[in-house]
């Protein structure tokens, strides 16, 4: 879309929203966002919209010599420029950085008068910078050969990918989580290219509708098992609850057998998947939904606790109902947890890094930094940054502080931050995905960390970790340039069978629950006596409590079962 296409788009919209906006019942443009930043957020009576609230960021990209701002005792420079929509970022263990670049796939139903009206919105928001854009849905390898804080080479590894989010590394191999699949790629550390075919893991859920469909991923700090964030296909289950069976959820994934199970639901859009260092814990950023009002839902950050559901689609934050839900469950309502720590609404965190071992200056040492994507749906703009919030005995406690600022100029957007981690050398790196740019955060005084520390890296006895792989050194490139390879044919993916009772619970008199499913045929299997991956149960609803496997079994089977 060209500039001039883009401001008329936005021209006409805002003439709509203006047009509508009588229909509204007003909130109050001087909330102070700030009392919704914590473990205890101000949490407004819920606004009724025609249409939400808007307010929309031109993306105009970087002009020459602008960078972000960051406050005294740091510096920030571009790692990498001339990106294709870079998301995440992920540090292997001898140093190099993959960063994964990715678009949303394309064909995706639009329904409702208010999603031609957002998807026009997004086309803006989402501009990249402007001019003709690159190709996207590639992993690209970043090289500091003499850890300066430069990069002195840069390899596609994997180009022609299905929208990629997450990646995880472990055992020579390279786990990429697609808009619909997580797949595993040979890669000794030090290659320059992927050129073998990948093996299927397992699938994730995907189309037609794929409305969240980012997958990050994270490896558990015993290397066995990944994470994937799956996140729901509506903002509060407007396309009824069998459009969410299995979503709203982070699973987890055997990473040999590809048998798979939720690990915790009711999570909107959760992605940023990490690992406390300190304590072993998953955490998560989650998006929450919209359409309450400009102050509500305040996205949030939190541990992941085995089997527990966080309220999405019938509440919030512990026990605040969303009555647009028909028929209410207090029953689903009564189980939620409480989230550890609110962000302030609609910012988009969608990256999450702990800064344990960095090299940053001492005060930001003890906490985890998160990447805000900024609003569009309030009537003023939130987040846009990256913002730091420090730690204590493995829990967050204290003020939210800004680092990273200025992506904002006025009412355009030079660029948004997504995915953030700690490179090589211990600096900070954010993934600017309208600015295409990686941004990399460094101490003033030169400070770098003696040896790399992968981002799948957990200190020796936490969670079961042990001691980290010695880093490999470069290998010559291989032969033919980046791979693209598209993955081995594989069997007809496994046909869930009924998972346990136990998954579901009893629903009110009356009401048939959303994820009851039909009995199924047991899984067929390849030839050859290797039974296919085990794909994410579809037919266990992510909107219902998953079961712990400490009272009763996993969904999929055990390791030599």
């Amino acid at each position: 879309m060209s500039r001039f296409s883009r401001t008329t788009a936005l021209a006409s919209v805002s003439l709509l929203v203006v047009a509508l906006a009588g229909c509204n019942n007003e909130a109050p443009d001087n909330f102070d966002v700030s009392q919704q930043i914590g473990a205890d957020p101000v949490l407004p009576e819920p606004v009724t919209e025609l249409l939400p609230d808007l307010k929309v960021a031109e993306v105009v990209g970087w002009a020459d010599g602008e960078t972000p701002t960051v406050p005294e005792g740091l510096t920030i420079t571009p790692y990498a420029t001339e990106l294709a929509n870079p998301r995440t970022v992920h540090t292997l263990p001898n140093g190099d950085v993959l960063v994964v670049q990715g678009k949303a796939p394309e064909g995706r139903p639009t329904e409702r008068p208010k999603d031609f009206i957002r998807s026009w919105i997004m086309s803006i928001a989402h501009g990249g910078g402007g001019g003709e854009q690159k190709e996207s849905n590639l992993i690209t390898l970043l090289r500091d050969t003499n850890r300066d804080g430069e990069v002195d080479e840069r390899h596609d590894l994997l180009t022609k990918l299905d929208s990629p989010f997450g990646v995880a590394w472990i055992d020579d191999t390279l786990y990429v989580a697609a808009a619909d699949s997580i797949l595993a790629y040979p890669y000794p550390l030090g290659g320059n290219a992927i050129t073998e075919e990948p093996r299927l893991i397992t699938d994730l859920l995907s189309g037609p509708i794929n409305h969240h469909w980012t997958k990050d991923l994270a490896l558990s700090p015993d290397g066995r098992f990944l994470y994937a964030s799956v996140g729901s296909n509506s903002n509060a289950g407007e396309r009824g609850l069998e459009a969410e069976r299995g979503r709203a959820a982070i699973w987890e994934v055997d990473r040999e057998t590809g048998a798979s199970r939720i690990f915790a639901s009711g999570l909107r859009n959760p992605n940023g998947l990490t690992f406390n260092p300190d304590t072993g814990e998953l955490w998560a950023v989650i998006n929450e939904r919209d359409e309450l009002g400009p102050n509500l839902v305040p996205d949030y950050m939190t541990s992941v606790k085995d089997g527990a559901f966080y309220g999405w689609p019938w509440s919030y934050f512990g026990n605040h109902v969303d009555a647009r839900l028909h028929p209410p469950r207090p029953d689903m309502v009564e189980k939620a947890v409480v989230p550890d720590y609110a962000l302030s609404s609609h910012v988009a965190a969608l990256g999450l890094t702990f800064s344990k071992n960095s090299a940053l200056p001492e005060q930001y040492r003890s906490g985890a930094f998160v990447g805000e994507h900024g609003s569009w749906n309030r009537n003023q703009f939130n987040g846009y940054k990256v913002i730091y919030v420090p730690f204590e005995n493995g829990k967050p406690s204290g003020v939210a502080q800004d680092v990273v600022t200025d992506f904002l100029s006025g009412d355009k957007a030079r660029g948004r931050p997504v995915g953030v981690g700690i490179d090589g050398t211990g600096a900070l790196l954010i993934a600017d995905d309208a600015g295409n740019t990686v941004w990399r955060v460094a101490s003033a005084d030169g400070t770098v960390i003696p040896e790399p520390i992968a981002t799948d890296q957990m200190p020796a006895g936490v969670g079961g970790a042990t001691a980290a792989p010695a880093p490999a050194t470069a290998t010559p490139p291989a032969p033919g340039g980046a791979g693209g390879a598209a993955p081995a044919p594989a069997a007809e993916p496994a046909t869930a069978t009924e998972p346990p009772a136990a998954t579901t619970p009893p629903a009110p008199a009356g009401e048939q629950p959303a994820g009851q499913p039909a009995e199924q045929a047991p899984a067929p299997a390849v030839p050859g006596g290797v039974t296919s991956p085990t794909p994410p149960q579809g037919e266990v609803p992510a909107t219902e409590p998953p079961q712990n496997p400490a009272t009763g079994p996993a969904t999929g089977p055990a390791p030599g079962d």
